[in-house]
């Protein structure tokens, strides 16, 4: 006899009321979601927890009586469970979040705004989208019972796909490295960029994280790397030594100017339900990089990069993939496997050597 699938409870903290109102509607919505309560602050949380223990909880990080960050901290130490932020689109707010991350939440998403259709419809899509991903985060060692894939935009909707291979055929001694990820990406690219020299190819990132946390999210790269790192700017030149990492809300494609490479940053529908999309800076890298680019994907949910790595190692691009062992969801390497987009599958400690000496 057929069982249900279960479904996903998740506790909601927040003070706002209509946040918490807000959020309840958007989850609800969901089929796979069920809200299992909500909570004004981190004592009211702490009560329910008792009761019943969530697969996920969302967290605001600024609230009365107790922070959000002190409440993940207790969180974390005893008793780990995969905690979503939900932060204000501030500078304040986006450094709060990043510091929630290197706490051990899963992921950070902006608190939803009801002022248009569009912006509630992506809210809806980011915020399911990331809650389904920290119920499969290796934190909570579930099975990835929730990765269907629902209908969604592919990289023709930013950039159409060619056959003609003209700006990637141009020779040239630099290499570019194009490099994405999703759930679990920000502690992952701390480690691959720490990893590279100070000469190493320019190198291009597309992480899934809200507008305004790109930014500070590189700003803290660039303290603690050797490298330059770089919130991407509309014509930024990528160079050696450096890493641009893409705006939040905004599409990030890699083109070519003769023999040297820069970004364009530019609006457009979400893709695979992403902005910016892994797949469209992987299409872009396959057609103006071509066989001079090294392409890399790592741990995040869904299939976001996976053909545009393909696409990448089919113009001749060396590629690798993240391997299970040290994602946090296995879920976008694992479909560029699938799809033998990879030329090689490493733990995230040798991604760093191979996109620097992939030959």
């Amino acid at each position: 006899m057929l069982t249900e699938r279960k479904r996903i409870r998740v506790l909601i903290v927040d003070d706002s009321a209509v946040v918490r109102q807000t959020l309840s509607s958007i989850l609800q919505s969901d089929p796979d979601i069920d809200v299992m309560g909500t909570a004004s602050d981190p004592y009211i949380a702490a009560k329910k927890i008792q009761l019943e223990v969530p697969d996920v909880i969302t967290l605001d990080v600024e609230m009365p009586r107790m922070d959000g960050l002190t409440f993940l901290k207790k969180i974390m130490t005893q008793h780990p469970i995969p905690v979503v932020i939900i932060s204000s689109l501030t500078e304040e707010g986006s450094q709060t979040a990043l510091r929630a991350l290197e706490y051990g939440a899963v992921d950070v998403i902006a608190k939803p705004r009801m002022d248009t259709k569009v912006f509630i419809e992506e809210s809806k899509i980011k915020l399911t989208e990331a809650v389904k991903a920290a119920a499969c985060a290796r934190l909570m060692q579930r099975p990835p019972s929730f990765l269907k894939v629902e209908p969604k935009l592919s990289a023709d909707a930013v950039i159409p796909k060619t056959t003609t291979p003209s700006y990637s055929m141009i020779k040239t001694t630099d290499v570019v490295i194009a490099v994405g990820a999703s759930t679990g990406g920000t502690e992952a690219l701390r480690v691959f960029l720490e990893a590279m020299p100070e000469d190493c190819p320019g190198i291009v990132v597309v992480q899934h994280m809200p507008e305004n946390f790109t930014r500070s999210f590189a700003n803290r790269l660039n303290d603690i790397c050797k490298i330059g790192v770089k919130e991407a700017e509309n014509g930024d030149s990528v160079l050696p030594g450096h890493a641009l990492i893409a705006p939040g809300n905004k599409h990030t494609l890699l083109k070519r100017s003769g023999a040297k490479y820069y970004v364009e940053v530019k609006e457009g529908p979400l893709v695979n339900r992403h902005r910016p999309s892994v797949d469209v800076l992987f299409r872009s890298a396959a057609r103006y990089a071509g066989a001079n680019a090294v392409g890399i994907i790592m741990t995040g949910m869904g299939d976001d990069g996976a053909k545009g790595l393909l696409e990448m190692k089919e113009a001749g691009a060396k590629t690798a993939a993240q391997d299970e062992a040290t994602c946090v969801v296995y879920g976008m390497p694992k479909e560029a496997v699938k799809l033998g987009a990879a030329d090689r599958v490493l733990p995230l400690e040798k991604l760093a050597q191979f996109a620097v000496k992939p030959f």
